[in-house]
């Protein structure tokens, strides 16, 4: 079964996000889950696990919360039987009732994204997946403008001078403020800037 546009254009939303795809369907302790999407993180994320299901036009399983409430839970379930650490999100596409995403919550976190209109004024489809951007926020990396950065980052109230207001003053201030830049790249962006302070600090001893 082909994805919908909504589906479609969160996917992609996400896979830019640095998720990876599942098959479909996928299967846990022996046992075939199906949902509209399945998303696994990578790195820093590499414990989330993201479902898609489309209420809106998807299949006649995706449009009934009481079936979809059960393969969340049986998933749930199948998860803690191996072991895994896994942390589930369902995002719904499309009509959510307020009891559903209620009753959900207290199996997993649920992200509900509105019916989108991702058409323009001419009917074409969008290719910016950014309206959906409020709706998934928690799952995407923070990305601050540089412009930005540099505000939340310089003074003493910025991220640098609130971090270093609280660290004895015998704490490397120079790895603290490039650990600080490091991380808006991510994970790579804190282990370059600690190899490289380390390489610097091993660099003075030695001289």
């Amino acid at each position: 079964m082909s994805d919908s546009i909504l589906v479609a254009t969160l996917v992609r939303r996400l896979e830019s996000a640095g998720y990876e795809r599942l098959p479909r369907p996928f299967r846990v302790a022996s046992v075939e889950f199906d949902f509209a999407a399945t998303l696994r993180g990578k790195g820093a994320r590499g414990l989330d696990l993201v479902l898609v299901v489309d209420t809106a036009t998807g299949s006649p399983d995706d449009r009934s919360s009481d079936d979809v409430r059960s393969r969340v839970e049986a998933l749930s379930r199948a998860l803690d039987v191996t072991g895994s650490r896994y942390t589930l999100t369902l995002v719904i596409v499309g009509a959510v009732v307020t009891d559903d995403v209620r009753v959900l919550s207290e199996t997993c976190r649920v992200l509900a994204v509105a019916a989108i209109d991702l058409k323009s004024a001419d009917g074409n489809t969008l290719g910016d997946e950014s309206p959906f951007d409020d709706y998934i926020r928690i799952l995407l990396p923070l990305r601050l403008p540089p412009g930005e950065r540099e505000r939340h980052e310089d003074g003493p109230t910025g991220t640098l001078g609130l971090i270093s207001g609280e660290l004895e003053s015998s704490v490397d201030q120079i790895l603290v403020q490039d650990l600080v830049r490091g991380s808006y790249r991510g994970e790579q962006g804190v282990r370059a800037a600690l190899g490289k302070r380390i390489d610097t600090v091993l660099g003075e001893t030695t001289e």
